[in-house]
């Protein structure tokens, strides 16, 4: 029997996000080389924000389904690339995600589940510490919490906070 997962709640914490411009910061991409962050698109895209992807064959954080809305983060980025033509064609010029696993880590996941758009690295904290981004911590690593952002340029126009189920 497959064990329920905890729902996030919204606290509100991703409200302050709606109209920030993004900053002009260059994160690694899987696409390789850097990408801007303030320059990816002149018209509507989507950043998807994740905590982490596992690697089969590799065990997931201690209490890792415990945690709301840590689990699913594969599942995710799959979803968002069997729906890419779908929202292409609703008028995302891009679609990216965004975690603070490296881009080598990441690298991983475009090649196995075959995505077909950017994966970008904040494995620094530039990002995050810059527009404030929902963190938590566990086995000491501090990851990202899922929302979901969606851009008209530079300028974020809404968020899906909590992002669940992912």
């Amino acid at each position: 029997m497959a064990k329920t997962l905890p729902t996030p709640l919204d606290d509100g914490a991703a409200d302050q996000l709606i109209g920030l411009h993004l900053p002009d910061i260059d994160l690694a991409s899987t696409s390789g080389g850097e990408l801007s962050i303030k320059k990816c698109s002149t018209g509507r895209w989507i950043l998807f924000i994740y905590p982490r992807t596992c690697v089969p064959g590799q065990a997931e954080p201690i209490g890792w389904a415990d945690i709301p809305g840590a689990k699913g983060c594969t599942a995710e980025a799959c979803s968002f690339r069997d729906r890419l033509v779908e929202l292409n064609e609703a008028g995302a010029q891009n679609v990216i995600g965004l975690s603070v696993q490296s881009s080598a880590y990441q690298h991983e996941a475009v090649q196995r589940i075959h995505l077909p758009y950017r994966l970008v690295s904040d494995e620094k904290g530039r990002l995050t510490e810059a527009l404030k981004l929902l963190t938590f911590t566990v086995e000491g690593v501090t990851l990202l919490k899922r929302m979901t952002l969606v851009t008209d340029g530079e300028t974020v126009r809404h968020v899906f906070y909590p992002d669940f189920p992912a």
